[in-house]
């Protein structure tokens, strides 16, 4: 098969074109014969060293999937020849990823496409939206009627938050740094947006909250925003960040007597750690598709697998709004 690779960590011209053995599935595997993938920032860190989290080189990343079954493995009875599937399934440690002709993975790790999107627009939606579950649901709980601040409501996890908050039936409220986000974060449902660049944490949680703060606020920024994050945060607040690789001082959390959840979607892959509850997290994602309450916000710009190095300088400038399609268009 053919395969877009990277032999060593580095810069967007890492990335180059292979002939790779076919995988074969083994025992509660399924092989994919792949159509299209996504750009998450965790990508970015692995092709560029930062994170040393991906698989042996010569590495194929990628974690979303999309796809057609076109081998079972022994012992798997849900999953048959020909079957349209998506899920986030590899491009760590021990496990190759999606940017290939062929991608073997484990079942679990995957589930059948929801007919009311495209193939394609389902792949993006499994690392953002399972993401998204284990802060609001998991972790932090959110309670119907509950304010939840969601910092950062147009990225790839935000604003699939913003649709599973209100799905959960809470008031959304989310920071974004544009008036054009902020009209993509009203169509998406959120109840009040912030424009973060023109008004201080302080003076929107006096307006919006009558100064008590938020008893959720889930970070999907990091540095300041966490920050900002525990000044928004009500006593007692719970919070959930997906990026903390940074130092803070948690002296106001502490005063506010909060709770902090860290939230680290990759250890399913890397570990194995509590891959048995994937299949719930992937049902839950299908049926709030079905129901037409999530939705993915794409990218204006759209990349081929050949063009993965362009589409991380895409992601990596800023100018990305939602999440980036990537498409397999020949290798």
């Amino acid at each position: 098969m053919r395969a877009m690779v990277i032999r060593q960590p580095g810069g967007y011209d890492a990335f180059e074109a292979a002939d790779i053995a076919d995988p074969v599935a083994g025992p509660g595997q399924v092989r994919i014969r792949v159509k299209s993938s996504s750009v998450n920032p965790l990508e970015l860190k692995i092709r560029s060293g930062a994170v040393l989290a991906g698989p042996a080189f010569p590495a194929i990343l990628n974690a979303d999937v999309a796809g057609v079954v076109d081998q079972v493995g022994k012992g798997i009875k849900h999953f048959h020849i020909g079957d349209q599937v998506i899920g986030c399934a590899g491009g760590l440690k021990g496990n190759q990823g999606a940017l290939a002709d062929l991608m073997v993975v484990d079942a679990r790790l995957i589930t059948h496409a929801p007919d009311k999107l495209s193939l394609e627009e389902a792949g993006v939606l499994p690392l953002v939206f399972m993401t998204a579950w284990s802060a609001l649901v998991e972790r932090t709980n959110i309670q119907p009627g509950e304010k939840v601040l969601i910092q950062g409501g147009t990225g790839g996890v935000g604003h699939v938050a913003i649709q599973l908050a209100k799905a959960r039936g809470a008031e959304v409220h989310t920071t974004v740094s544009s008036a054009e986000k902020a009209a993509l974060a009203r169509q998406l449902g959120a109840d009040e947006v912030i424009n973060y660049k023109e008004e201080a944490v302080s003076d929107y949680v006096q307006r919006l909250t009558g100064g008590k703060g938020y008893p959720v606020v889930f970070d999907t920024v990091g540095g300041r925003s966490l920050d900002d994050s525990f000044q928004a945060a009500s006593l007692c607040g719970r919070i959930a960040s997906i990026n903390t690789r940074s130092s803070h001082d948690l002296s106001l959390m502490h005063g506010k007597n909060l709770t902090l959840h860290v939230v680290f979607r990759a250890l399913p892959l890397l570990t194995g750690m509590d891959i048995e509850s994937e299949p719930a997290r992937l049902a839950a994602l299908t049926q709030l598709v079905e129901e037409g309450k999530i939705k993915p916000l794409l990218a204006a710009e759209r990349f081929s697998f050949r063009d993965v190095g362009r589409a991380h300088a895409y992601l990596e400038s800023g100018q990305a709004i939602g999440k980036i399609l990537l498409t397999h268009e020949g290798i």
